[in-house]
């Protein structure tokens, strides 16, 4: 393994640049990320961001950016990564934790969807696309922050979907720009749009605006669903993922807003706002809690945890950190460990005549 570090090459210094020139709510929460995980974080965003740009300037058709994308995973995971800073930097983090090969493919995967201008029909679809750009890194981000159980990364890969979903209403009208469409087809149909004809000559209208309502509602459900998972990271970590999380919701909230109008604009969130929400998640990072039972995971993210779980035969355990929960599970928890070491002492007592 290398001994090389990724808190100081030069390599980690361009990924910063690539990630402050794209994600602004990414950039800002990433501030909140403690420095033993930022690093990571912004190598994986920079290979991201430049795998995505990668693909998007292809023409349609044009498979070889994804099998460029390949070559350079192939490289990336035999450590000898091409001579580009993010796959230096990426090929740092997959050495330092192992990071699973089949979440960056998931992810290389739903960039050749986009290349090849894949339709969704249904919700699911649409769900199962975000899975693939956005679950895909929130799977990554947990792992990468310590918790490899199955629910915490269910919870992570939703929060994920949750946040695809805000991109894709927000970014309704810019897509159609581009000859894209990302709302569920069933749905359009369903409030009397035709998809081609409404590609031809995007406009925003009454009957548009409930779609994108739709969306944004399914996207609330997962953002709280996720908030569950956020209490189970590392203390020193639910702050920064509890700010995205809230600012990507804030995107939704101003955007109903602004009447749900994501056609002839796009949505920002002000400096000023994301400043009081990275305040409210250092505070409100204390107060959320796993809940006592787990919800079976999205059917969309389902082979990503899956995945992950195959590979980690034996997980990890002696984390050094304590989930968020509520007291009654504290003291049952506590309960359980008293008699489970009694049961241990009685075996040894009986073994031991």
């Amino acid at each position: 393994m290398s001994t090389e570090s990724l808190d100081s090459p030069p390599d980690l210094q361009a990924c910063v640049a690539l990630m402050k020139g794209g994600s602004r709510t990414f950039f800002a929460a990433s501030r909140l990320l403690p420095p033993r995980v930022r690093a990571a974080a912004i190598a994986l965003y920079a290979f991201c961001r430049v795998a995505d740009d990668l693909v998007d300037e292809a023409r349609p058709g044009d498979d070889r950016p994804l099998q460029v994308l390949t070559q350079r995973l192939d490289r990336i995971y035999a450590g000898i990564p091409e001579d580009h800073v993010e796959d230096h930097a990426l090929s740092l983090v997959v050495q330092q934790y192992g990071l699973p090969r089949h979440l960056l493919e998931a992810l290389i995967e739903g960039f050749a969807w986009d290349a090849g201008g894949r339709a969704y029909d249904t919700l699911e679809e649409v769900q199962a696309y975000g899975a693939r750009v956005a679950g895909s890194v929130g799977a990554m981000m947990c792992w990468i922050m310590g918790p490899r159980d199955a629910p915490t990364l269910a919870r992570a890969c939703e929060l994920g979907v949750a946040m695809q979903l805000t991109n894709i209403a927000r970014d309704v009208g810019a897509d159609a720009r581009l000859g894209r469409i990302y709302l569920p087809g069933q749905w359009l149909r369903e409030a009397g749009i035709d998809a081609k004809a409404w590609l031809s000559a995007p406009h925003f209208d009454a009957a548009l605006g409930r779609v994108i309502e739709r969306l944004l509602q399914e996207a609330d459900r997962l953002y709280a669903a996720g908030q569950t998972g956020i209490a189970a990271l590392p203390p020193d970590c639910r702050a920064a993922i509890l700010a995205a999380s809230l600012i990507y919701a804030e995107i939704g909230h101003q955007l109903r807003r602004e009447g749900l109008n994501a056609v002839d604009q796009r949505t920002v969130v002000s400096t000023g706002r994301k400043l009081v929400l990275l305040a409210g998640a250092w505070t409100q990072a204390h107060f959320i809690y796993v809940p006592a039972r787990n919800r079976p995971p999205l059917a969309a993210i389902q082979g990503l945890v899956e995945g992950c779980m195959a590979s980690t035969p034996h997980p990890p355990t002696g984390t050094g950190w304590f989930p968020n929960r509520a007291m009654p599970q504290r003291v049952a928890w506590m309960l359980e460990l008293f008699e489970r070491r009694e049961h241990e002492r009685l075996g040894r007592q009986l073994r031991s005549r």
